[in-house]
């Protein structure tokens, strides 16, 4: 019978990544790879190459694993890299387009009232899918990862007025999503 060994701890993962051994970067991301393919494909819509980007950041993470100061929690520094990995793939496959549209009426927030009580977490999850990849993007780093607006311009290469104005869109486009949904729903019910 062979002998697993299983680290206890936060640090002993960390101690035992930094001499590379395998049995805890095994383990390492088998804690953490489902919660990180989640985020990767919030931002990279295809499962396929969320995972590759998920591989990708895991490799970063191991990589860079020494700079880790223990100033904040080991996880929200791996999600850091795992979001700018994402981030970085999605400017080379789809030139990330952060300029700021010209806006349309059909982007203007409806009188209709939206409420989210009804609505499930996947359901919102796949309208936040829907939005352009600017919107996107901003709404997730914003909303979903809690960067500051600042912090978004830095990562993005954009201003903090152009991430204020993609965030606001973004939310004006789901709340139009939503009033639909649930205009439908009562004329379904209705």
């Amino acid at each position: 019978m062979l002998f697993r060994k299983t680290f206890t701890t936060e640090q002993e993962i960390i101690k035992a990544c930094l001499k590379n051994e395998r049995k805890a970067q095994e383990q390492l991301y088998k804690t953490y790879s489902k919660k990180f393919l989640a985020i990767c494909i919030r931002y990279v819509k295809d499962k396929e190459l969320a995972e590759d980007v998920m591989i990708e950041g895991f490799m970063k993470i191991f990589e860079k694993l020494s700079q880790f100061e223990e100033k904040g929690s080991f996880e929200g520094w791996m999600k850091r890299i795992m979001v700018t990995q994402a981030l970085l793939t999605l400017r080379k496959q789809r030139g990330l387009n952060m300029e700021v549209l010209q806006v349309e009426s059909h982007l203007e927030p409806s009188n209709n009232s939206y409420e989210l009580g009804q609505l499930e977490a996947d359901d919102l999850m796949s309208l936040i899918k829907e939005l352009p990849i600017g919107y996107r993007t901003v709404f997730n780093l914003y909303a979903i990862e809690g960067y500051s607006h600042a912090e978004i311009g830095d990562l993005l290469g954009i201003s903090e007025s152009t991430s204020k104005s993609q965030l606001n869109r973004a939310r004006n486009v789901l709340k139009q999503k939503i009033a639909d949904i649930q205009t439908k729903e009562r004329r379904i019910n209705g």
